[in-house]
């Protein structure tokens, strides 16, 4: 299935890149902060705003070791469970923000990041349900969510392809075909030799009947406008109301304004595709005209006489004889007074 549909909009084939603005965690808890992050993507003309429905009783080992991008955010004493536990989303939130969404005119999306997740969402008729790639290999939760019928959009960050493949078939066996896969790489934010988006044009090869996109980690606005240009048909990225902001995703978070210019990017690239036929463009036409060269006399001429390669120049306009043509203008006779400077044509030789 190469074109999907979330929400009424059509995603894959030729349609533009459905661009997934990922607010995650960066409500801080803060049910007017969740709001005004709808608002921003919004103003950015993103077509879905994404949070997470998690519960740290469910999603960590209280004995998890502390991944060291969180070492310079959080204090000694503070483990990944109690950070978890601090920013998850009250899952009342949820109902909430989906109908402030509704009423802001975006797609609203959350992350399920249990089976208890999965049902709530679907309660409220989520339109697709989006995958983190830490979960991608969780049969259990991938299955459950698969059930439900919705698109399945799938990040893969950290897999190699036989574990895209896996993902793939697990969703696949519930008889879902509604499926979107996510070029990844997971850092917070991730170097950009490790960005690796070539690595969509070769899903692209694995996965022809599947719409490939890009979620993205680094804090540039332009790699994803070269994701879509490389094919990606869904781009996923971060955003806060302020980088100052305390928590785990704020750092490596687009602010507001960096966020509009992104999907600004995204458009622009999408209409500078084009439809690869090299051929004179309806905008070049003037220029097309008056700009390039023509043969044009470097003297006056007086009718009658041969030419000859010293009276002979090229210069800008266009709309006479092409310089192509120079070697066959000489020995020819002018037909009447030809002035110094003038544009030739076949009618004057």
């Amino acid at each position: 299935m190469s074109e999907l549909k979330i929400g009424g909009k059509k995603v894959g084939g030729k349609n533009p890149c459905f661009v997934i603005a990922e607010a995650g965690s960066n409500h801080n808890r803060k049910l007017s902060q969740a709001k005004k992050l709808i608002d921003v993507a919004v103003e950015a003309g993103a077509d879905a705003v994404k949070f997470q429905t998690y519960s740290a009783e469910s999603l960590y080992s209280k004995k998890t070791k502390k991944m060291k991008y969180l070492e310079k955010i959080t204090s000694e004493k503070q483990s990944v469970w109690d950070l978890i536990k601090a920013i998850e989303m009250p899952r009342e939130w949820q109902s909430k923000l989906s109908k402030y969404c509704k009423k802001k005119g975006i797609i609203f999306l959350s992350t399920p990041f249990d089976l208890k997740a999965v049902d709530e969402l679907a309660a409220l008729k989520v339109p697709a349900y989006k995958m983190a790639s830490f979960e991608m290999l969780d049969t259990v939760l991938l299955k459950h969510a698969a059930k439900k019928k919705k698109p399945m959009i799938l990040s893969t960050g950290m897999a190699s392809m036989a574990e895209v493949k896996e993902a793939v078939r697990t969703v696949k066996s519930t008889g879902n075909k509604k499926i979107a896969l996510l070029h990844c790489s997971i850092g917070y934010p991730p170097p950009f030799k490790d960005v690796n988006l070539n690595a969509i044009k070769t899903m692209q090869k694995t996965f022809p009947g599947i719409p490939i996109g890009y979620s993205d980690h680094t804090m540039s606005i332009a790699i994803p406008a070269a994701a879509v240009a490389l094919g990606a048909k869904i781009v996923e990225k971060h955003f806060t109301l302020s980088r100052k902001l305390k928590g785990p995703d704020h750092p490596f978070a687009l602010e507001p304004s960096e966020l509009k210019a992104m999907v600004k990017g995204i458009r622009e690239t999408e209409q500078s595709l084009g439809t690869g036929n090299k051929k004179l463009m309806a905008s070049e036409r003037e220029m097309h005209k008056l700009a390039r060269r023509s043969v044009v006399s470097a003297t006056d001429i007086p009718k009658g006489t041969k030419i000859i390669r010293k009276m002979l120049t090229t210069k800008r306009p266009g709309y006479g004889i092409a310089p192509k043509f120079f070697e066959k203008l000489i020995g020819k006779k002018a037909k009447r007074n030809i002035e110094e400077d003038e544009v030739l044509t076949w009618k004057v030789v």
